[in-house]
């Protein structure tokens, strides 16, 4: 460490001007920006983005390559009365993208959902400018991934055009069975009554003493209340976001507004000793 030469000092401007709007949105793109393709950005098509402010969910939305060297067109008409059917059972409004009377279904762009991902400790957006470190918390981190499910649609009528509706229809009409609760009971068939003979019964009932007797019925609770929270996501309405990538004007006043103009010193009332305490796991 001897021959680690201290080079500059940068003073840092902290600003949180920008929160709770700054986010980290990760894409599974690796060779390309998150930009509308050419060939679809000529035929007018733009990246469109919605969120669910309650369940914090994003979806952004980008048009396909529609050049027949490396999209299917015919195939892109299944697939889009898929997504359309998919749309229609999670009470999705599709808005713009809705076509017009007699026109086809086809599938135009590619959809990815978010997932609000946890922060361990505060992130920091920081961008050196000047000599100076312009820092800013960052409040919200989302993994975006691609949504197929519209698949799991095409998949269905598979099964039922080759002749398996019968096994099939009873799982595609709910939830599957509850693994914590008890299988119901196979009556069998009663060939002949026989008289029943009649005995005395005590009932005593009792409150279990640990909590072993409560975790089917907990178990159970839990995952009623996963239910109700994916239906409750599937009927809150999307709202429209404007989508501007880092060319446009707006993407621009954006990063402006990422550097504080305010010289005003801020002053440390706590010492190394408090502040070591405060790092978790140290």
């Amino acid at each position: 460490m001897d021959d680690d030469e201290l080079i500059s000092v940068l003073p840092i401007h902290y600003s949180n001007s920008l929160s709770p709007n700054v986010h980290i949105h990760q894409f599974p793109l690796l060779s390309r920006p998150l930009q509308t393709p050419p060939a679809a950005a000529v035929s007018g098509k733009r990246i469109r983005a919605r969120i669910k402010p309650i369940t914090r969910r994003l979806e952004i939305h980008v048009p396909v390559d529609p050049r027949p060297e490396v999209w299917n067109g015919e195939r892109s008409k299944e697939l889009g009365a898929a997504r359309q059917e998919d749309d229609r059972e999670k009470n999705q409004d599709v808005g713009k993208m809705k076509q017009m009377e007699g026109e086809e279904p086809r599938l135009t762009e590619a959809r990815m959902r978010s997932e609000l991902m946890p922060q361990e400790g505060v992130y920091m957006l920081g961008v050196v400018r000047n000599g100076q470190l312009h820092l800013q918390p960052i409040s919200e981190t989302h993994q975006f991934r691609p949504t197929l499910t519209y698949l799991d649609i095409m998949s269905r009528k598979s099964r039922r055009s080759r002749g398996d509706a019968g096994s099939d229809e009873d799982s595609d009409g709910g939830p599957p069975p509850d693994p914590d609760e008890p299988p119901p009971v196979q009556t069998a068939s009663k060939k002949e009554k026989k008289p029943l003979e009649v005995k005395e019964v005590q009932v005593s009932a009792r409150k279990a003493a640990d909590d072993k007797g409560n975790l089917q019925g907990g178990l159970s609770a839990v995952r009623r209340e996963m239910l109700l929270a994916i239906r409750a996501e599937e009927d809150e309405v999307w709202e429209d976001l404007d989508f501007c990538d880092g060319e446009t004007t707006e993407g621009h006043e954006a990063f402006e507004a990422v550097f504080s103009q305010n010289e005003e010193h801020l002053e440390c009332k706590s010492d190394i000793t408090a502040f070591l305490k405060g790092i978790k796991g140290l």
